[in-house]
Order: C-alpha cells, then structure tokens, then sequence
C-alpha cells in the first residue's frame, strides 16, 4: 500500500509550495483512513480550468477546483484521481472572503481530496451546510494547526 502524490504547476504561479500541497493532500488522506492512492494536483490557469468546466461539467466560465476520481472496482485497488485547481480564481475568493491566498488553496486542496474520495455537496446556498463543506473545515483547520507547529 502506498500513497503517492502528484503536484503540477506548469506556468502558473501558486502561492503554496508543492510539499505543502502533498502535505495537506496526505493529511486528507490519512484522516480518511487511505492507504493505497494515486492523486495527482495541477494548477491551471483561468482558460483552462473554464475548458474543464463546459466540457466535463457543461458549466459555464472559470470555476476554483474540479476533480475527477476513478471508481475502484475493489478494495484492494487505490484511489486514482485528478484535482485542477485555478489559483487566480483562489485569488479572487479569499480576498472575498478575507481569508489568505494560501489557505484558500489549501482549502481547494482539501476539497478536491473529498470529491475524489467520493464525498459530494448540493449548489448554492446549502453548500457550506453540507457534511461535505463541514468535513472539509474541520481537516482544513488541522491541517493550519499542524501548519503553525
């Protein structure tokens, strides 16, 4: 069993270093008792992330994060999954929100994990309700704890 992580960010500036991305992608991981994964993180700019999002979602624009997770067909097999996280839209939504760039892609990071592990939330409003965005805060708040230490 083996957890390995994989972080891109070709041509696009991130304000969170890769060992801290596969740092945050690991703590996801252990806390939700994986043992066996494949994940690979790519930051991509603007464009690109809004081409991700019509052609595999049919969403129009720029979104923060999408990921993509393949169905196991046992047990034994590890989760394989790819996150797309755009940080200028991670940008714009933590000076929004008046929270840091970085735990603001952290928090993506975080995000992209469940949605790869097979966690889901509803749209709008109910969102930051769900058990999903819950989770999602509570091991984004360890991983900023063990961040400080």
């Amino acid at each position: 069993m083996s957890i390995v992580i994989d972080v891109a960010s070709d041509g696009v500036r991130v304000a969170l270093g890769r060992s801290r991305v596969r740092a945050v992608v690991r703590g996801v991981l252990e806390a939700e008792r994986i043992r066996n994964a494949m994940i690979s993180i790519a930051f991509v700019g603007r464009r690109a992330i809004a081409t991700l999002n019509r052609r595999h979602l049919r969403r129009r624009g720029a979104t923060d994060v999408i990921a993509f997770g393949l169905t196991r067909g046992d047990a034994r097999m590890p989760i394989i999954g790819d996150i797309y996280i755009a940080p200028e839209v991670a940008r714009a939504q933590a000076i929004a929100h008046g929270v840091g760039v970085r735990e603001e892609l952290a928090r993506l990071a975080v995000h992209g994990t469940l949605h790869v592990l097979g966690h889901d939330h509803p749209e709008g409003n109910a969102r930051m309700a769900s058990p999903m965005w819950k989770r999602q805060e509570q091991l984004l708040a360890k991983s900023l704890r063990t961040d400080k230490r």
